[in-house]
This record gives C-alpha cells, structure tokens and sequence, in this order.
C-alpha cells in the first residue's frame, strides 16, 4: 500500500472487494435476521464499493447504498446507481423511510457513532430492524493498524485491545471498539430493542489462500467456538435491533 491507501484504510478500513466465503456466510446472517425485510426499502449504512448491495438487490427490495468516502462511492455505482455520497452521522433522508439498515464494520469509523446509530433510527419504519457489525474488544488482534511514534503502522496487531482503554486509544484513535457493555450503553435511551447479540470468528479466507488445509482448519475450529463461552474472543459482534412503534 502507499501512503494515500494507508491513510484512508486508518480513516475508512478497507471494504469488501472480493467476495469469497466470509462475506457469503455474513449475508446469510443478515438474511436469516432480516426476514421479510429484506424485499422492502434496504439502507446500506457504508457500503464501502457496493458489493453486499447487489447481493441485497437480488432479493427485489429497494436498496440504496451510503457512503462517506468519493471515490468508493463512484466505484460502488458500477453495482447500483442508488448511491448517496454523505457522512453516516448525518443522512439525507426522510424520517421512517426504511425497513432496513445494514451496518456493516462501519460504527466504529464514525467521528460520533452514537449519532450515527441516532440517524439510522430515526430513517427506520416502527418495527424496522437494523443490523450491525462492528469490532469485539476482546478479540485479540486489532485488525485497523495502529499509530505508534507518529506513523501509521497496517495491519493485525496483537494484544492492542487488551490494553487499557486510554492506553489502547492512544495508539488507535481512528477506529473504536466494543465490549458488550460498551454496545448497551451506546444504545441506552434510544427506542430500539436487542432482538438478537452474538460474537463472531472470522472466515480466514487470507490465511485459506495461502493454506487451504492449515486455514480450513483454524477457520472450523475458531467457528465452532463461537457456540461455547470462547466466543468472547471472536472477532465481530452480530447485533440486530427492531425499532419500537
């Protein structure tokens, strides 16, 4: 990477531009929780260059794309022309418009996430749902790179997240992370419910491509965990919450 990437993977992350056996397995997530929704008025709250869009399009929902930073709003239109260009803690749109928002690893970019959580509410028809993926604290990488002595420093780096909060925010300033009681408490007073939490591994399919056999196992074995009290140290957290009416 330059440093032009650099900079923007520290202030965006970098989004999905293959889609391969992790993104497959997080849209059946999103499918199994979305139900019947999934054919209404879809939000892609970041869609980074639009590829779960046009995986959501298929089902014959209404899907629009948001995202922050131009130039993958440009290269999202190559999968959908219903793209909007503009900062998540400020959407321009109508009050109770959608019947579903995802939010895919995209909160903890946000300068204000809890506004931005606000804004996704507020476009949410009564009994809407919105989907959320953002970073596990207790995962024991953190996968957004790291500042240390000034410069920024790409990749997983271990045990960053374990840190004390002002320690570990000291080093990692342009992305957050969540516990779950940091996810209750940013949620604390608004007029949503928790229909569904958990924590999740990741697909591996880096370590697969250059592995197949070492990567397939890491993968069943970090998967299989997620059903056992180890999930604490998966890597996402899966939230869906429905808007009261």
């Amino acid at each position: 990477m330059n440093h032009r990437d650099l900079s923007k993977a520290a202030l965006c992350g970098e989004p999905s531009f293959i889609w391969r056996a992790g993104q497959e397995r997080r849209l059946k997530m999103i499918l199994d929780r979305a139900g019947d929704l999934v054919h209404g008025h879809v939000l892609e709250n970041g869609c980074g260059v639009g590829l779960y869009m046009e995986r959501l399009a298929s089902y014959k929902g209404n899907v629009v794309g948001l995202e922050y930073d131009f130039p993958r709003a440009v290269k999202a239109r190559d999968h959908s022309k219903n793209i909007i260009n503009a900062a998540g803690e400020n959407l321009p749109l109508k009050d109770k418009t959608f019947d579903l928002v995802l939010s895919h690893e995209v909160i903890e970019h946000m300068q204000n996430d809890k506004a931005g959580i606000v804004e996704m509410i507020r476009i949410l028809k009564s009994g809407g749902r919105i989907i959320i993926f953002c970073p596990n604290r207790g995962y024991p990488f953190e996968t957004h790179g790291i500042f240390w002595r000034g410069k920024y420093k790409f990749g997983n780096i271990p045990l960053v997240n374990w840190l004390p909060r002002k320690w570990r925010d000291s080093i990692a300033p342009h992305v957050n992370v969540y516990s779950k009681t940091d996810l209750i408490s940013l949620l604390e007073n608004l007029p949503v419910v928790i229909l569904y939490h958990s924590i999740i591994f990741g697909a591996y399919d880096n370590l697969i491509a250059r592995s197949s056999f070492l990567g397939k196992a890491i993968r069943s074995i970090l998967q299989y965990l997620e059903h056992t009290p180890l999930k604490v140290f998966g890597l996402s957290h899966f939230l869906v919450l429905e808007k009261k009416n």
